[in-house]
């Protein structure tokens, strides 16, 4: 088998950290990790199509993963041109280079292209409706990828994305845990939390895979928990018994993006696709614990 060529951006973020460790040692790829800055990958500023230009020709990339994005959802409102820029405008620059060269695309997505009022898991097919600035911007940008490369891309949808990498609500809830002696927490918005070792390894699934299947995948750690259980459950994990945590409603902690109360993605499509099983959310943020040290 021939070595892929393969470009990764956002490489500094949670899920691309991931990637670095998880193709660490996989002589199946060659992989070019980048990010704006960085001592250990190689600059690259996405909204710059020449830049892009050169990256990919210069390596000769077969597969774009494109984990850059502009993820301050509450930010986002006050700064939508600068999410757009990111979220919608940058990825139609990264597929319009990838169709010029013959290039296939994975691309990460959010669940808040959904407007979360829900109560069965979301398929993909399901109507999107954006709530807030970074879901119309993160919706954007799959239209921008589909319009333009089609049958060579890949949308993975995914949420409550943590890892032990950069800032997340796992690190946050241990040290708040360890920090305060009581805390409040959101029960009434649910979903599924997705470990991003376990997203990266759906992503070289998705480009070793014996035929290429072109599409919008939803993609997220297997089970269903409110914020308020997932941080009881982080804190009997991890030891911490000196917080007293208690559930609370979402209007208690008003913030200027909208929060979808119901954000439980159906991946049977990714499972049937590709004939894997998807590891169970407690397994997972019981193996990101270990590693932290907990």
């Amino acid at each position: 088998m021939a070595t892929i060529n393969i470009l990764i951006t956002g490489a500094n973020g949670q899920l691309g950290h991931e990637m670095r460790n998880v193709l660490a040692g996989d002589s199946r790829f060659n992989a070019i990790f980048t990010d704006v800055a960085g001592e250990d990958v190689s600059a690259l500023d996405i909204t710059d199509e020449t830049a892009v230009e050169h990256m990919v020709a210069d390596h000769a990339i077969h597969y774009i993963v494109n984990c850059a994005a502009y993820t301050a959802v509450d930010a986002a409102e006050d700064n939508e041109t600068l999410a757009k820029l990111l979220n919608t405008d940058a990825v139609g620059i990264l597929a319009h280079v990838a169709k010029r060269h013959d290039a296939r695309m994975v691309h990460i997505s959010t669940d808040y292209v959904f407007d979360g009022q829900g109560c069965i898991p979301y398929i993909e097919d399901m109507t999107t409706c954006p709530q807030s600035a970074y879901g119309r911007t993160k919706l954007d940008g799959e239209h921008q990828l589909m319009d333009t490369l089609g049958d060579d891309a890949v949308i993975l949808r995914t949420a409550w994305l943590y890892s032990p990498y950069g800032k997340n609500f796992v690190k946050t809830m241990l040290t708040l845990g360890n920090d305060k002696p009581a805390l409040k927490v959101v029960f009434d918005q649910v979903g599924s939390p997705t470990c991003a070792r376990d997203l990266a390894r759906a992503i070289v699934t998705v480009i070793t895979a014996d035929k290429w299947h072109p599409g919008i995948y939803h993609f997220s750690n297997e089970g269903v928990i409110s914020w308020y259980d997932f941080t009881r459950a982080i804190h009997r994990l991890a030891g911490i018994t000196t917080c007293d945590v208690q559930p609370c409603h979402s209007d208690e902690f008003p913030a200027k993006a909208h929060r979808p109360a119901y954000s439980v993605l159906d991946k049977t499509k990714f499972k049937t696709t590709f004939g894997v099983t998807v590891p169970y959310w407690l397994d997972s943020l019981e193996e990101t614990l270990h590693k932290l040290g907990f």
